[in-house]
């Protein structure tokens, strides 16, 4: 039984070794790590920790009806719905970062080159005046 057991345990510690040597010796690929670089950083500059650690209502209904996703009255308040929607003018920024850079594949045809810049121009133009009237509506 002794025997046995020590087998057992010999084992599970084989394994456990030739698994902490494969999750060292792993290479995630390039993509994932950097999409998912680019997402910690968007959660963290739309204040995720904030919407975690105070656990913030969604949006506010007036009498009205109108369903409020910003808190105009204070900068210590946020809304859950305010940090989302900032995150997703982050994203629109990115992608337009993106898009813009690709516009450096195409050097030996303009046209298709200035098209691809135009674009992600404009998508970070409108990702900035999105994000300044959000933040100004908080003012």
């Amino acid at each position: 039984m002794a025997k046995g057991f020590s087998k057992q345990i010999s084992s599970i510690a084989f394994s456990l070794q030739k698994t902490y040597e494969k999750i060292l010796t792993a290479k995630p690929s390039l993509t994932i790590v950097a999409l998912a670089a680019v997402g910690v950083s968007l959660f963290l500059l739309a204040g995720g920790i904030y919407d975690i650690m105070t656990q913030p209502i969604a949006a506010y209904v007036t009498s009205a009806g109108e369903i409020v996703a910003f808190y105009p009255y204070g900068i210590t308040e946020q809304l859950l719905l305010e940090s989302v929607i900032v995150m997703l003018f982050y994203a629109l920024g990115v992608v337009g970062f993106l898009i813009a850079y690709r516009s450096t594949k195409y050097a030996y045809t303009p046209s298709q080159a200035y098209r691809f810049l135009l674009i992600g121009a404009v998508l970070l133009l409108i990702s900035y005046v999105l994000l300044e009237q959000n933040l100004l509506a908080n003012f």
